[in-house]
C-alpha cells in the first residue's frame, strides 16, 4: 500500500502531474518519452504560476516536506565509500548528527549533517534531527580529524534546532555550540556548509559555519522557528501569528543572499527538491564542486583571513536617510 502524505494545498496540481509521470515510467507505452516530456513542461508552467503565491510559511512547509532529501540521501548520491564515525568520546553517540569520511570526486572529505527519520520509529531514534551536545562534540571531533589530515569539511544543515531538553542543557548544549564556533573559526582546512532544509537557530549554526554557505532555493535559515517566534512575541501559535513571524524573520533564501548571509543559492526543480531527487543532487553537486575548487585555490593564510572577513561583514548595514 502506498504511503499517504499530506501535501500543502498549492502543491496538489504538481503532485497529480508527477503521479502521471510515474505511471508512464512504469508502463510499456511506446510514446512514453514524448508524453513524459510534455507533462514535465506542464509541471514547469504550473510551478511558474505557483511561485508568486508562495508565502514564507509555504517556504517553511517545503523545507520541512517529509519526502525532501535528507543528509544520508545526499551522502549516497554524491559521495563514495562513506565511513560513519560514532560517539563524542565523552558521553554517547548522537544519531541526530551523522559524521564520517568519504570520497568526493576522488578526494577524501569529512561529511557531517543533521539526519531526520522517514518513519515514526526512525524519527524518534534520530530525535527528529535535533542534536544533543554529544552530537556537536562528535561533529567537532571529525572536523579536527579532517584538519589534521588536510581533508575539506562539508556539512549539511537540516534541523529544527538543537534539542532543548533537560539532559541536553545539563550536558552543556549552549557551551557545545559556542565551542564549535570558536574552534571552527580558526580550523585550518576548507569548510563548506549547505542548508538543505531547515536551518534552525544555534542547532544549524553549530555545524553551519565556515568558508562558504550554500543554500537550496526553498530551504530556510532562521534564528528561531516561526512557531517559536510567534509563541514568544505574541503568545500565539495560531496560523496568522506564525505567518506574521515567518514574514518578519526574513528566512527566505533570496533575502539571506541579499543580506550577505548566504554565498550561493542552489536552484531546486519545479515543486521543490522532493519532486525530483536526481535534478536536486545534480545541482548540489555542481555548486559544491565549483565552490570547493575555488576555495582550495587559496593558501591556508588567505583562507583563514577571508573566513575572518566573512564573519566581520555579516551584520553590517548602511542606513540611508
Amino acid at each position: 500500500m502506498k504511503e499517504k502524505i499530506d501535501f500543502y494545498s498549492l502543491e496538489q496540481p504538481i503532485v497529480v502531474l508527477k503521479e502521471q509521470i510515474e505511471a508512464l515510467e512504469a508502463s510499456e507505452d511506446s510514446n512514453r518519452k514524448e508524453k513524459i516530456a510534455t507533462i514535465k513542461n506542464q509541471i514547469e508552467k504550473e510551478w511558474e504560476r505557483i511561485v508568486p503565491m508562495l508565502s514564507s510559511v509555504h517556504i517553511v512547509q517545503i523545507a520541512r516536506h517529509p519526502k525532501r532529501p535528507y543528509t544520508l540521501d545526499y551522502v549516497n548520491a554524491l559521495f563514495q565509500d562513506f565511513i560513519e564515525f560514532h560517539g563524542d568520546r565523552r558521553f554517547a553517540d548522537d544519531p541526530a548528527l551523522v559524521a564520517g569520511l568519504a570520497f568526493y570526486r576522488g578526494q577524501t572529505v569529512a561529511v557531517i549533517g543533521h539526519q531526520k527519520g522517514r518513519t515514526t520509529k526512525a524519527r524518534i531514534e534520530r530525535n527528529f534531527g535535533q542534536p544533543n551536545p554529544e552530537g556537536y562534540r562528535k561533529a567537532l571531533r571529525i572536523m579536527q580529524m579532517a584538519e589534521k589530515f588536510g581533508f575539506p569539511v562539508i556539512t549539511f544543515v537540516d534541523t529544527p534546532g538543537a534539542y532543548p531538553g533537560l539532559g541536553a542543557e545539563e550536558r552543556g548544549q549552549a557551551e557545545a555550540i559556542a565551542y564549535n564556533l570558536k574552534i571552527i573559526s580558526r580550523l585550518k582546512t576548507p569548510i563548506i556548509n549547505i542548508i538543505i532544509g531547515e536551518g534552525g537557530s544555534g542547532g544549524g549554526l553549530g555545524i553551519g559555519f565556515g568558508d562558504a554557505l550554500l543554500m537550496l532555493e526553498y530551504a530556510f535559515y532562521s534564528v528561531i522557528s516561526p512557531e517559536g517566534c510567534a509563541a514568544i512575541l505574541w503568545k500565539d501559535q495560531g496560523p496568522m501569528a506564525v505567518e506574521r513571524a515567518a514574514e518578519n524573520l526574513g528566512l527566505r533564501s533570496t533575502k539571506l543572499l541579499e543580506l550577505g548571509i548566504v554565498d550561493k543559492l542552489i536552484p531546486e526543480p519545479p515543486g521543490g527538491a522532493h519532486m525530483d531527487y536526481e535534478t536536486t543532487f545534480k545541482n548540489v553537486d555542481r555548486y559544491l564542486n565549483q565552490t570547493l575548487k575555488k576555495i582550495q585555490e587559496l593558501s591556508l593564510e588567505d583562507l583563514l583571513a577571508e573566513r575572518y572577513r566573512k564573519i566581520r561583514r555579516q551584520g553590517m548595514f548602511e542606513i540611508k536617510n
